[in-house]
């Protein structure tokens, strides 16, 4: 069961679908971009063994109904512009259920990513997904804040994630 996928969701300028195998070479250009990892300690510095994990970690989570990224097209020119989607995580012993949210460097600053997020925001508090979400940004990371902050969020709490500082942004249900 896919309850946390946006597969076939829609905002005005993007469709939300799976992400597929064939979307790697499109994606590939993320982890080509320095500016595109910068914040994250821990990912492969190769760009095509960064990518592969990432993409062996979204199929691991439809797999396994932990949520998962959603390829992001662009209606106007069905291109691959960016990834988003609702993720089951565990941060400090707690499970809370994520937006997750990049976009290719050369879409950045249209707001895309703030567009895909709020539409994840909306679903998962329609279907009752959860009461509360949270977004799990590196603590340098400025951009990302901004859309979180944008979306409604506020920082709950500053931690380490998988040897990475980040706040932990969130939104209630009730405010959101």
């Amino acid at each position: 069961m896919a309850r946390y996928l946006l597969e076939n969701q829609e905002t005005e300028r993007l469709l939300f679908r799976k992400v597929i195998s064939d979307d790697f070479e499109a994606w590939l250009p993320f982890y080509e971009h320095t500016l595109s990892t910068k914040y994250w300690k821990g990912l492969p510095k190769d760009p095509i063994a960064a990518c592969q994990q990432q993409f062996d970690r979204i199929f691991e989570r439809y797999d396994n109904d932990l949520g998962g990224m959603n390829a992001l097209i662009l209606k106007e020119t069905q291109e691959l512009v960016g990834i988003c989607g609702l993720l089951v995580q565990k941060v400090e012993g707690n499970i809370d259920l994520e937006i997750g949210y990049s976009v290719l460097p050369k879409h950045w600053k249209n707001g895309y990513a703030f567009e895909a997020a709020q539409k994840c925001k909306q679903y998962a508090f329609e279907k009752n997904l959860a009461d509360s979400l949270v977004s799990i940004i590196h603590i340098d990371n400025l951009p990302s804040q901004k859309v979180a902050r944008k979306n409604g969020m506020y920082i709950d709490n500053t931690t380490v994630y998988k040897d990475n500082p980040v706040h932990i942004f969130r939104v209630h249900k009730k405010e959101g």
